[in-house]
């Protein structure tokens, strides 16, 4: 028997009825939020100089153009314009979209004209501005032979390495000649110095060439795709639509074959690094402190074996050896993270682990050995710096609950200093000596803050406090999220939000629209501030709706268990707890149980396609956007990592792929994807209106052409979130 409680829920409710601003004037509208009328502001561009005693931060002017700014930690007082758009091109009107400075912090590499390629990655010119002579900058090649990417600074700051059509060069910026390490490079088949389409979206990093600390040697990724075979994505701008055509290695299909090498700058040539056959995916590489020693970390196919090496002397034929110092093994998948911090004693670093189950942060000797330094029933979320002077790695966790993030400090020896233990959301942007910090706080209901602080997390001073938005939202109705727990079929508890209706009659019952993610790494269930999807919740609450989210099993900040629960089942437990969410929500007096509807976006959209099926006796409706219909359609990083492969783990495919219970569908479903969606192909989408349409089901289907995976651009966003609301009138 399912055990709720009640009394939290109807209390929220209540308090909406009592509290709500009802003299309030304006209404929230699709235009208002997407067009940025409830963006908060913030503190970006940052980047603290060597010192550690001032920073930069991008801002516009508009006699200089973009402007990068230096400013005190201390006083907090400008201390000059390092570069403007002006000083840089001559010309205010030229943008400057991104920077970085060199390690002697003389050049800055200026990014104009980008063009986005995947999820991170993009194409740009870069300009090298030195600063001390104060010369318009110099574009870092020439531009004629096409864009480049990923243009990196060696730490000696006399070169620059870059990437262009799929090769390897390095520019000098004493002499301005061009070394091109590579000649193989070709689109859809050699990439160097990139990772591929997978990789970056997967593994979460395109970056794909680094230096060595002394700046003599470059290291880089060397992509064989030939064999992985090809997705064609039609365009449709032109009169006859054009195919872009690119790899992508579905579940279960031929991968990239991955080499790195090391260029040596000095004898101008080219080392293999030796790596075991066994080792399917080479996810990350690292310099460590000394420059002849590069880690590589790799993994077996099914990601639940990782191994570090350390390269090691030269063999025959300039391919360099490799001695294994790391090992850790699995029964589920390990998370490819970049937790990793070299010690400067060249015989340990630091590396977070699930082995206790929970994630922990551990330090790992090179013979090894190991001292685990943090412990808990939580998760440390990510490494934030380390000072190297007071030994002291910061951190973010999840110790005070999945809901929060938290920042800390912990010592070699264990000891751990929560730097603020304010409920919510804490971030952090550490100097280069960490005494201070440029930090941000927010919370469900509060907007973030961004303030100066100390190396212990005293306030020194306020950046942006967003009070200007809080004022804008206090002339509309605004109902606070609220936190609560349930407890599931199988007993286990699970977070929870809820928004109610602006105005709550006590006597009426009122329609419901549950927002969903649901899937491995995300948590909907966040003490933070939600920025444009929280004011679409509060327009739903404005129109009479009481909206919420539960975080399932298999979502991140628990442990181990709870997360790895869906393995080689993704979508069976989860729909579970919305069923039982549903049915929670049903059984309250306030709610009328046959108006429940659900939305999700990407795997909330295959979440949400679940719910209308196998839950179809909870939920009347849904809105499932840009979803996975069959994880078969899916890549191979992402799915064979949760789900093996499909010929080993055939019922896990098939048992919860939407398209085979599209029969089961009841209520009124709307279906929306882009056609250029390179993540979550267009494929998915049709294969379930098949679907559906075999089965004699309707539906509402629409698809915005040329629109990848966020679908936005122009008035896009707006549209498709005003299409949303007319279906949820019509139907929820």
């Amino acid at each position: 028997m399912r055990q709720f409680t009640y009394s939290l829920l109807s209390s929220v409710i209540l308090l909406a009825s009592t509290n709500s601003t009802l003299s309030a004037q304006e209404k929230y509208s699709n235009e208002k939020i997407w067009r940025g009328e409830f963006w908060a502001e913030s503190v970006w561009g940052i980047r603290s100089m060597a010192k550690g005693t001032s920073y930069t931060v991008q801002s516009n002017d508009t006699e200089l153009g973009s402007v990068i700014d230096e400013y005190s930690y201390k006083s907090g007082k400008k201390i000059k314009t390092i570069a403007s758009s002006k000083s840089v091109f001559g010309t205010p009107s030229e943008r400057i979209s991104s920077y970085s400075f060199s390690e002697d912090e003389r050049f800055i590499m200026i990014t104009t004209d980008v063009e986005s390629m995947y999820r991170h990655s993009f194409h740009a010119n870069f300009y090298i501005y030195d600063t001390k002579s104060g010369d318009e900058a110099k574009p870092l090649t020439d531009f004629s032979k096409g864009k480049q990417r990923l243009a990196t600074f060696s730490p000696s700051a006399d070169k620059v390495a870059f990437v262009r059509d799929n090769n390897v060069f390095i520019a000098n910026l004493l002499n301005g000649s061009e070394t091109q390490v590579t000649n193989d490079g070709l689109f859809n088949h050699i990439i160097n110095g990139a990772t591929d389409w997978v990789y970056e979206e997967e593994f979460g990093d395109d970056r794909g060439l680094k230096w060595s600390k002394d700046g003599t040697k470059l290291a880089y990724y060397k992509f064989d795709e030939s064999a992985v075979r090809e997705f064609h994505m039609p365009i449709y701008t032109e009169l006859y639509p054009e195919l872009y055509t690119f790899k992508y290695p579905k579940a279960g299909e031929e991968n990239s074959k991955v080499e790195v090498y090391i260029y040596n700058y000095e004898t101008r040539v080219n080392h293999a690094v030796a790596i075991p056959k066994s080792a399917h995916y080479i996810p990350r590489f690292f310099w460590t402190n000394d420059s002849d020693e590069l880690c590589i970390l790799t993994m077996n196919r099914h990601q639940n074996d990782l191994r570090f090496l350390i390269t090691e002397g030269e063999f025959p034929n300039n391919r360099i050896g490799t001695v294994q110092i790391f090992k850790e093994v699995c029964n589920t998948y390990i998370d490819i993270h970049d937790n990793l911090i070299f010690l400067e004693d060249g015989e340990s670093f630091l590396w977070t682990s699930e082995r206790d189950g929970y994630n922990h942060i551990y330090k790992f000797g090179y013979d090894g050995s190991s001292t685990q330094l943090t412990k808990g029933e939580w998760d440390v979320l990510e490494f934030s710096g380390y000072d190297s002077k007071k030994k002291n790695c910061y951190f973010s966790s999840s110790m005070f609950g999945p809901t929060q993030k938290h920042q800390h400090r912990v010592d070699l020896n264990g000891n751990i200093t929560t730097l603020d233990q304010t409920p919510g959301h804490h971030g952090a942007n550490y100097s280069s000596t960490f005494a201070y910090s440029i930090y941000n706080y927010s919370n469900a209901n509060t907007p973030p803050v961004y303030t100066l602080r100390d190396r212990n997390g005293r306030t020194l001073r306020t950046l942006k406090d967003n009070s200007a938005l809080a004022d804008k939202l206090e002339v509309y109705n605004y109902s606070d999220k609220e936190f609560f727990t349930i407890t599931n079929d199988a007993g286990v508890e699970l977070n929870c939000w809820m928004i109610p209706p602006h105005e709550v009659d006590p006597e009426k019952k009122y329609p419901v629209y549950v927002a969903i993610y649901g899937g491995p790494g995300v948590n909907t269930v966040q003490d933070s501030w939600g920025g444009s999807g929280l004011m679409w919740h509060q327009y739903l609450a404005q129109e009479g709706y009481v909206v919420a989210s539960i975080d399932p099993r298999g979502t991140p900040g628990r442990g181990k268990e709870f997360e790895h629960s869906t393995y080689k089942e993704l979508g069976k437990l989860e729909t579970e707890d919305f069923i039982d969410f549903a049915e929670f929500l049903g059984s309250h007096e306030l709610v009328d149980k046959d108006r429940i509807g659900i939305q999700g976006w990407s795997y909330g959209g295959f979440m949400t396609l679940l719910a209308m099926t196998k839950g179809a006796d909870v939920y009347n409706a849904g809105i499932s956007v840009a979803p996975v219909t069959n994880w078969r359609y899916y890549d191979t990083i992402y799915t064979e990592r949760f789900m093996e492969t499909p010929q080993e783990n055939v019922s896990g495919y098939d048992d919860n792929s939407p398209v085979n219970h599209a029969a089961k569908l009841k209520g009124d479903l709307l279906l929306i994807s882009g056609t250029a969606d390179d993540n979550v192909h267009h494929q998915n989408s049709l294969e379930m209106v098949d679907a559906l349409v075999v089965a004699n089901k309707q539906f509402e289907f629409f698809s915005y052409p040329d629109k990848n995976h966020g679908i936005g651009g122009r008035n896009t966003r707006i549209h498709l979130y005003n299409m949303m609301m007319d279906f949820v009138k019509e139907n929820f």
